[in-house]
């Protein structure tokens, strides 16, 4: 199936915490783009909901994001492992903090 997306999105595990009214389950991200990322994890989301996610950077500043889920494919736990796409993607709607040190990191994994 080919990618309908326009936004180019970039392989890059890191550990986040994910909610609907707060960021409680911990989980990884596949890919990341300046607008969305692809949440490896079994406990999915319904699609249109809005969810909380935050994720600390390198110098352990925290990044808060509300995001919508997308899409969500929920895989039994047995199957977790073996099936690719297992997981949520979420579009970005707003930042609540550490957008500007986003945008650093997400501009070091892009390159110049």
């Amino acid at each position: 199936m080919a990618d309908k997306r326009d936004i180019k999105r970039h392989k890059k595990r890191l550990s986040i915490r994910f909610g609907i009214d707060q960021a409680t389950r911990v989980a990884f991200t596949e890919d990341i783009s300046r607008t969305g990322m692809f949440i490896k994890t079994p406990n999915v989301i319904p699609p249109n909901t809005k969810i909380q996610i935050e994720f600390a950077m390198a110098d352990e500043s925290l990044v808060q994001i509300e995001a919508r889920v997308m899409w969500a494919k929920k895989v039994p736990q047995n199957m977790f492992h073996l099936v690719k796409k297992s997981g949520m993607g979420v579009r970005f709607l707003r930042f609540h903090s550490g957008e500007d040190k986003f945008e650093s990191f997400f501009e070091g994994i892009t390159g110049p």
